[in-house]
């Protein structure tokens, strides 16, 4: 038999016995800061179009970190790249907390808001958006500052991803509709026989990551694992880089968030889940399973009262900010400066020493 590496798709007895049945679709304010900046040096590129001089803030959800970067970018005139999967979905301004406008009237802001709903974005999309900008020479000649809660945007900028396939809508469909029509079991057979090494890794009832192998495997012919083998390189010069993890307080982070949600609907979190909604899009896409989306969707729907919807929304948030914290703790390394607030105010900062990766 040969190897996945040598087909150029699913053969195509396959594809009409799976597929036989499947119409073809496509898918359409924050904490005080104090902060020591003189002596940062403008960025630039280190060669291999990476950016020196770069300044990474990461933190759990409502931490400050936005607020930090927003009073760092002021002062020294720079540039701010959002490094949040959510905050790049369109519509979905108020529930993902994106800068306000008089936020990025003070600022340049970049990667906010530029991706439709109907969109899959992922890790790789966005580092070839910011590979964009390098080129562009849009983060030339000023301090770029990363700011956000994803953690595997982080880790690929500083530590290069493999540049996975994008995958046309409708073979990500197709897989989607076998999944949920066979079962996990059944498309983990069909793995076995064309991509055994990845099939052998999986396990049988590991729907998602059996379903991304073949959606990978259908799409360009080779082998998810070929692909995770070429890992590419970073984008930012380590050596020259801040690394910076907001380490809020517990208790105060969880009455920010409180806070937060109360105000989002204060301007127009409901309107827009309406708008959303409107779009007639699949559940499953990242954009729709937004914090917030789906527990006002069913408060409006009559599902729930709108006080269950609103404490679900906020719980949700919290357990979301553990886990983010959770993960920043364990996977982010010593290069990373951990700040901690006091009494809801940062810490000063002086970011002249270079921190060494």
């Amino acid at each position: 038999m040969s190897s996945a590496s040598q087909r150029t798709a699913l053969a195509p007895t396959d594809r009409e016995a799976i597929f036989a049945s499947v119409a073809e679709t496509a898918r359409p304010s924050g904490w005080d800061t104090s902060v020591a900046i003189s002596g940062i040096e403008t960025s630039g590129q280190a060669g291999e179009g990476r950016v020196k001089n770069a300044i990474l803030i990461a933190g759990p959800t409502a931490s400050g970190k936005s607020a930090l970067a927003l009073d760092l970018a002021e002062r020294q005139g720079g540039v701010i790249v959002n490094t949040d999967s959510m905050q790049g979905y369109s519509v979905l301004d108020v529930l993902t907390a994106r800068p306000s406008p008089a936020d990025l009237a003070r600022a340049p802001h970049c990667l906010y808001g530029h991706v439709h709903p109907s969109v899959a974005y992922s890790t790789g999309a966005w580092l070839r958006d910011v590979t964009k900008l390098i080129d562009d020479g849009a983060l030339a000649a000023q301090p770029v500052i990363f700011v956000g809660g994803t953690g595997l945007y982080f880790r690929a900028l500083a530590e290069g991803i493999s540049d996975m396939p994008d995958i046309p809508p409708s073979i990500r469909d197709r897989w989607r509709y076998e999944l949920k029509e066979q079962g996990a079991e059944r498309l983990h057979r069909i793995l076995m026989r064309e991509d055994s090494a990845v099939g052998m890794q999986l396990r049988p009832t590991d729907g998602q990551r059996i379903v991304r192998a073949l959606e990978v495997l259908d799409a360009s012919g080779r082998s998810i694992a070929e692909w995770q083998a070429a890992r590419g390189q970073p984008l930012i010069d380590r050596d020259s880089a801040r690394f910076l993890v907001i380490e809020p307080d517990r208790a105060e982070l969880v009455g920010r968030i409180e806070t937060r949600f109360d105000r989002m609907l204060d301007k127009g979190a409901l309107e827009e889940v309406k708008q959303l909604m409107a779009l007639g899009l699949d559940p499953d896409l990242p954009a729709m399973k937004a914090i917030g989306v789906r527990e006002l969707q069913a408060a409006m729907a009559g599902e729930m009262g709108f006080a269950e919807a609103i404490e679900r929304a906020k719980i949700a948030t919290r357990q979301y900010a553990k886990r983010q914290a959770t993960w920043f703790r364990h996977q982010l390394g010593p290069e990373w400066r951990r700040l901690h607030s006091v009494g809801g105010a940062m810490p000063a900062i002086d970011l002249r020493p270079l921190m060494q990766s």
